[in-house]
């Protein structure tokens, strides 16, 4: 397994990307991981290596600018960031490391973003893949978001995003709980972005999901590709239970993108 670093120059600045290429990879399109609100490439911990030992497929992960290696961001992040992380970064990350054609694979906000990617690069793009993701504001999202502003008052728990986010931890608390209890996000959805993926989508959630009911991998899913609940996963299946995330990916993955090309 060949890993490789890589320093993107993009809108806003630098940003850090990571890959991980089995050493027999076929001509495959390779698996973008887009991560969730307090996440890093650091955070995926194994998962991105075994995706792509499973797959055969090169996986490629990235801090979006503000989070864990990359540039940080003193602006405050806009309603439409999700979308605009599929409009603005995704193209720089594919110039950059020569990518043509991918799978795009997000966790919990990352799959909204991967969701936006499909449907702003769709010719670009082979399938969806989402995994605790939100399709709009829910209570109960926003109740484990209240929760998590108070344990992250403890300063053990604040040296835990410090760890992985350095000096831009308090920007990176500040824009997920910010953004996601402003009364003009209330009426933010996935619905538009979603009607214009036209490639093969999956929505895996856990079952015991903290912050999001198994309403939004229906709605993903909804007439368009296929909903899997993994039952005794909470939000991160990637971390908590990454060998069953990958026995799902992977033939989803190999299919979908085997439709694509034929």
């Amino acid at each position: 397994m060949e890993e490789r670093e890589y320093w993107i120059e993009g809108p806003g600045g630098r940003q850090f990307a990571k890959s991980w290429t089995p050493r027999e990879t076929l001509s495959r399109s390779p698996v973008i991981l887009f991560h969730d609100s307090l996440g890093s490439v650091a955070l995926w911990r194994d998962f991105p290596k075994m995706l792509a030992r499973a797959t055969g497929r090169r996986v490629i992960a990235y801090d979006r600018l503000g989070f864990g290696r990359s540039d940080a961001r003193r602006d405050r992040v806009s309603r439409d960031f999700i979308g605009e992380e599929a409009e603005r970064y995704v193209p720089a990350l594919c110039a950059h490391l020569g990518i043509d054609r991918f799978v795009a694979c997000g966790h919990s906000v990352g799959g909204g973003m991967a969701v936006e990617t499909g449907a702003r690069l769709g010719e670009r793009c082979d399938a969806v893949a989402t995994i605790a993701a939100q399709a709009f504001v829910e209570n109960r999202t926003l109740e484990g978001i209240r929760r998590a502003r108070i344990d992250f008052a403890s300063p053990d728990n604040r040296a835990r995003l410090t760890k992985y986010h350095g000096d831009k931890a308090d920007w990176v608390l500040r824009a997920w709980i910010e953004t996601w209890l402003a009364p003009e996000f209330a009426d933010w959805s996935l619905e538009s972005a979603l009607r214009q993926v036209h490639c093969p989508l999956l929505a895996v959630h856990g079952e015991h999901d903290e912050y999001g009911s198994t309403e939004h991998p229906r709605r993903i899913a909804a007439g368009r590709g296929e909903m899997i609940v993994l039952s005794g996963a909470g939000h991160t299946p990637h971390r908590e239970c990454p060998d069953r995330l990958v026995d799902v990916l992977r033939p989803f993955i190999e299919s979908a993108a085997a439709a694509r090309t034929a």
